[in-house]
């Protein structure tokens, strides 16, 4: 089936917001085996709402709308969708009962406006918003299936995923599955060069390449009878890849993050961590402390930002910051060790560069890792802008961590 994706909101024109809902469904129906060949985001204006849903009735079998189904003068997704099908609003009793229970739970009172909400097409599948007030609506007439969903990606995802998902998969005889490989310390074009055969030729299973902040990642799909072999086509093509770019790879789990492998790897081998940043400014403790169970792996974090304090908390040298600055492979290696030493943790974690936005050397980063004896120092000098940098390390350190864990 082909499908396509209207966004409503004036915000979204504006740029108010930045429309994440757009990515996600079009990742999701991608994975659903649905071909989506048109977007639009369309102002909260009802002429041209209308305009836009005509000309997707006339050329896609599933319309996926986001936002427009408030309460306000302005939500007119579901109005002005259910006219174009010739379809009746009707008050639902139990989106009504939802609403009320909602709006008492959080002390908010209730307007006549609210109930705009639970009117619904009638004939038609609503579906019950457990995140918020708006129930989306899912309509199968004529031949063509629109779905209206709520615009907060909180309400969204979820509604999708209970009821989209499902729906669209009961509907197909096709099984589609991905894996999603994830890299550290390559950039777009060097993967893709890489691996331009399998991305230019292979058909099924199919590879995409996503950018990332610091990360590449490769997506496998394939499409087959069943998910055995949707794997039995992607494993040659990942075993292909490993060939080529393993040493960047740190996970196939589309959920997973590098500091939930370092720290799945950590607990496993028994070890403590612990961090000493300067320009990063405690972004690394912090993506580790994202991670549920961190608390068993990471004993201390410093953020050294002066040198005074890395003299002071760590015991690096006054003269390797006199003989080489603060900003350099010997201090970063002397941070490592010594809040490894300090913390007596078995690794020690530094970073110390120049985060800018000003100077000749902004970009430059030296990051260490000292691991149970062992230290290894990684010199990064990056174009980006501050935030980029200081995110592009804690990245690359962590990477480093997984590898020195894994060797």
């Amino acid at each position: 089936m082909n499908c396509e994706l209207i966004c409503v909101g004036t915000e979204l024109l504006l740029g108010n917001i930045v429309n994440t809902n757009a990515r996600y469904l079009s990742e999701k129906c991608a994975e659903l085996g649905l071909s989506m060949f048109y977007q639009t985001v369309v102002g909260d204006n009802p002429q041209r709402l209308k305009k836009v849903v005509q000309e997707a009735m006339s050329r896609s079998d599933v319309i996926l709308f986001s936002g427009g189904l408030g309460p306000t003068s302005d939500d007119l997704t579901k109005e002005t969708v259910c006219e174009a099908f010739g379809i009746s609003l009707v008050e639902d009793a139990y989106a009504k009962t939802m609403l009320e229970e909602r709006m008492h739970k959080y002390g908010r009172k209730i307007i006549e406006n609210n109930y705009k909400q639970v009117m619904v097409p009638e004939g038609q599948t609503v579906l019950y918003n457990h995140n918020g007030t708006a129930p989306g609506i899912l309509i199968d007439k004529d031949n063509t299936i629109a779905i209206l969903l709520p615009g907060p990606p909180r309400e969204l995802i979820p509604m999708f995923e209970e009821y989209c998902i499902p729906f669209f998969k009961k509907r197909s005889n096709v099984t589609i599955r991905s894996i999603m490989v994830k890299m550290i310390g390559i950039g777009e074009s060097d993967a893709a060069a890489r691996i331009a055969d399998l991305i230019l030729n292979s058909q099924n299973p199919t590879v995409a390449p996503y950018a990332k902040t610091t990360q590449v990642h490769l997506r496998i799909t394939a499409r087959a009878e069943n998910e055995e072999d949707c794997m039995a086509l992607i494993k040659p093509v990942y075993h292909k890849i490993r060939e080529k770019l393993g040493e960047f790879i740190y996970t196939t789990q589309e959920n997973e993050e590098i500091e939930d492998v370092v720290i799945r790897n950590l607990k496993d081998k028994g070890l403590k961590i612990a961090c000493a940043e300067s320009c990063t400014g405690g972004m690394v403790a912090a993506r580790l402390i994202n991670v549920a169970g961190a608390s068993d792996c990471l004993s201390e974090s410093f953020i050294t930002y002066s040198d005074e304090s890395k003299i002071r908390l760590l015991g690096v040298s006054p003269d390797t910051i006199k003989a080489h600055s603060a900003v350099s492979e010997e201090c970063a290696i002397e941070m490592a060790e010594g809040v490894a030493r300090i913390s007596g943790s078995d690794i020690g974690v530094a970073t110390t560069g120049y985060a800018g936005p000003d100077g000749e050397d902004v970009g430059l980063v030296y990051m260490a890792v000292s691991c149970q004896g062992e230290t290894e120092v990684l010199r990064m000098h990056s174009g980006h802008e501050r935030n980029m940098i200081r995110e592009a390390a804690a990245l690359r350190v962590l990477f480093l961590v997984y590898k020195m864990l894994n060797n």
